[in-house]
């Protein structure tokens, strides 16, 4: 029975480098959007009323 090789060169190293990148930048984006909601998220509906002129 042969056993199938990969073989990992730098194309392939450099596409899962990328790979790992650019999931960090969107786990990141995400991490930064749930603070930044928690942190401003409950003044925004009292901010936004209709009756109020903006600021």
């Amino acid at each position: 029975m042969r056993r199938i090789q990969m073989y990992l060169d730098a194309v392939v190293i450099a596409g899962l480098v990328t790979v790992l990148l650019i999931l960090g930048f969107f786990v990141g984006v995400a991490l930064f959007v749930v603070r930044d909601q928690k942190l401003h998220g409950h003044n925004s509906a009292e901010n936004n009323s209709s009756d109020k002129p903006p600021m």
